[in-house]
C-alpha cells in the first residue's frame, strides 16, 4: 500500500521487524515492507507522521484510500478507532545493494512507562514499550528525499555547527552529528533525564559533544546556565540547530540570538513538544 497524499509524501505500511532498548527513556524500533522502495530522505533531522492501532487492533485505522482527504476523513472516525497519530524523526535508513529491500529506525521516547514514574505515559510510549516483530503500523513519510519535512539546512559558508536538543531530539541530533563531513567544526549539547540515556557518537567532524544528565531538580535554567558559561570556537558564520520542548527551544534561541548576537537567520529551531499538551491539543491549537 503506497498511497499518494500531498506530493511529496505518501503512506507506507510497514512492520516492526525488532526493537532495542537504548536506555531507561529510549527504546529503537526498527520497520521494513515492500513500501519502503519508494521511501527516501535526503534529511538527517526528517520529520515523519506515524499511525498506530488502538490495544487489540490488528492495524491502524487511517483511511488512506481517500487520497489527499485522508485528514477529514480520519479527524471523523470515532476516537477508540482512530489511529493514533504522532510525529517523530527518521534516526536510521539502510538498504541492500540492489535497494529492493530497506529497514528504517525510529527512536521512542518512553514517558511515563518505567513503574512510579511522575508522568502517566502516553499512547505512543505505551506502545513503543511493548512492540514486538509483527506489529503492523501507517507511515506518513516522504517519497522525495529534498523535502519541506527535513529542517537542518545549514548554509554552505557555516564555518560552526552548533546544536542543542533535550531527549526527543535526540535521534536527529545524534543522526544529523554522526552525518557530518570531515573538517566540520560543531558544539553539541544533548540532554537527557538518566545517565543510562547517554549514547556513545561516531563522527567524521570535529565535534565536542556534551551530554547533559538532567536532575530531577534542575529546571530550564540550568540548562541556560550552562550554555551561557560555555565558550564557543571562535566562528564567523556560526550556524545554530535547536529542538525540544518549545518553551526551551525559544529560551535557547534567545540567547544564542540575544545573547550571542547570532543572525537569526542562521537559527533552526523546532518545538517537537511542549510541556503539559498533549499533540491532539498542539494540533488544536495550531
Amino acid at each position: 500500500m503506497t498511497t499518494a497524499v500531498a506530493a511529496p509524501f505518501r503512506f507506507f505500511s510497514l512492520q516492526v521487524v525488532r526493537t532495542r532498548r537504548l536506555g531507561p527513556s529510549l527504546t529503537r524500533v526498527t520497520f521494513a515492507g515492500p513500501d519502503l522502495r519508494a521511501f527516501h530522505s535526503g534529511g538527517q533531522d526528517q520529520s515523519l507522521s506515524l499511525f498506530l492501532p488502538h490495544p487489540g487492533q490488528p492495524e491502524p485505522a487511517v483511511p488512506v484510500e481517500l487520497g489527499d482527504g485522508w485528514w477529514q476523513g480520519w479527524r471523523e472516525l470515532p476516537d477508540d478507532v482512530r489511529a493514533v497519530m504522532r510525529s517523530y524523526t527518521l534516526r536510521g535508513l539502510r538498504r541492500d545493494a540492489h535497494g529492493d529491500t530497506a529497514e528504517i529506525d525510529i527512536d521512542f521516547v518512553l514517558h511515563g512507562v518505567e513503574p512510579g514514574a511522575a508522568l502517566q505515559a502516553g499512547p505512543a510510549s505505551r506502545w513503543a514499550a511493548d512492540a514486538a516483530p509483527g506489529d503492523r503500523v501507517v507511515l506518513l513519510g516522504p517519497a522525495v528525499a529534498d523535502n519541506r519535512a527535513i529542517r537542518f539546512r545549514p548554509p554552505e559558508d557555516t564555518d560552526l555547527v552548533v546544536i542543542w536538543g533535550d531527549e526527543t531530539a535526540v535521534p536527529a541530533a545524534c543522526a544529523i552529528v554522526e552525518s557530518l563531513p570531515p573538517g566540520t567544526r560543531a558544539r553539541v549539547w544533548l540532554e537527557v533525564p538518566h545517565a543510562e540515556d547517554v549514547q556513545e557518537l561516531t563522527t567524521a567532524a570535529d565535534a565536542e559533544v556534551d551530554w547533559l544528565v538532567r536532575d530531577v531538580t534542575s529546571g530550564p535554567e540550568a540548562t541556560l546556565t550552562t550554555l551561557r558559561a560555555a565558550q564557543l570556537p571562535p566562528a564567523e558564520r556560526p550556524y545554530v540547530w535547536i529542538a525540544g520542548e518549545s518553551a526551551r527551544v525559544k529560551q535557547l534561541r534567545r540567547h544564542f540570538v540575544g545573547e550571542r548576537g547570532i543572525d537569526r537567520r542562521r537559527v533552526t529551531f523546532v518545538g517537537y513538544w511542549r510541556r503539559g499538551l498533549t499533540e491532539e491539543q498542539l494540533r488544536e491549537q495550531g
